[in-house]
Parts: structure tokens; sequence; C-alpha cells
């Protein structure tokens, strides 16, 4: 399964690249495809550039989209998760 990784980077040391690569990690060996955003370096992108960016891969790939432990304050996630939502992907919570 095509899954999009979610969590907060804004404001976390190193953009909490560390649990993202290890959610990426389990997430590859259980078998599905993984699209980690903190592995793709924008930081230096507009914020809009980002958006377009990520949630076009949602929309276009993502059958699942797997939530990070501390989500549920990132103004991020909460675009990713309502557009995941409104399309029907699956919504894991790790």
């Amino acid at each position: 399964m095509k899954v999009y990784l979610s969590g907060a980077m804004t404001g976390i040391p190193n953009y909490n690249r560390p649990k993202f690569a290890e959610a990426a990690s389990k997430l590859r060996i259980a078998g599905h495809e993984v699209f980690n955003p903190a592995a793709a370096n924008l930081e230096s992108w507009p914020l809009r550039k980002i958006f377009e960016y990520e949630l076009s891969w949602i929309c276009r790939e993502a059958e699942a989209i797997a939530l990070i432990p501390g989500w549920e304050n990132s103004k991020g996630v909460a675009a990713e998760l309502a557009t995941a939502k409104a399309i029907g992907l699956e919504i894991i919570t790790l």
C-alpha cells in the first residue's frame, strides 16, 4: 500500500526527522511504499509550494496516511488529514 507519512515538523529539532525515519522504516518493513516528507528536504520552499507538492502526492498516489505520535497539534497534519479523509484514504495511527 502507498502510505503518506504525516507528523509534526515545525518547531521540532531537525524537523522531527529521526521519528519520521523510524516510522518510515517500520512501514517499509511491513511491505508498504512510503512517502516521507521529512526526507524530501523541502524546508527552504515557500509553505504554499510545500503544501502543493505534498497534497498533490496524497491526492494522486496515497492509499493511506500514517500519523506519527505527536501529530495532534500540527497545522500541516490537520490539512493532510482533512484531505485524506475527504478522499477516503485509510487512516493509520502509529
